[in-house]
């Protein structure tokens, strides 16, 4: 769920996608590349999100990411389940 609930709000390269769960989780949490990277691709193996080869804020070159429609359904599904009680 960190993964696309990070991509929810902007298309993020893999390195701002890992701030960006770091800042919103207070640095309590922190996605290593060596899980992130493997995640990202099963994602889009999925259809859940899409990449684009861009330029980065220092201009170099990045692999962004976005949220798919199909990506939006399954985290609205996998958030419903979390929230349900049991």
């Amino acid at each position: 769920m960190l993964i696309p609930t990070a991509l929810t709000q902007e298309e993020l390269h893999g390195y701002a996608i890992a701030q960006k769960i770091k800042l919103v989780s207070k640095e309590v949490l922190e996605i290593d590349e060596g899980s992130l990277y493997p995640a990202l691709q099963r994602m889009l193996a999925r259809g859940w999100i899409r990449a684009r080869w861009g330029a980065s804020e220092n201009n170099r070159r990045a692999c962004y990411y976005k949220l798919t429609a199909k990506g939006r359904r399954q985290l609205g599904e996998e958030v419903s389940s979390f929230e349900r009680p049991r």
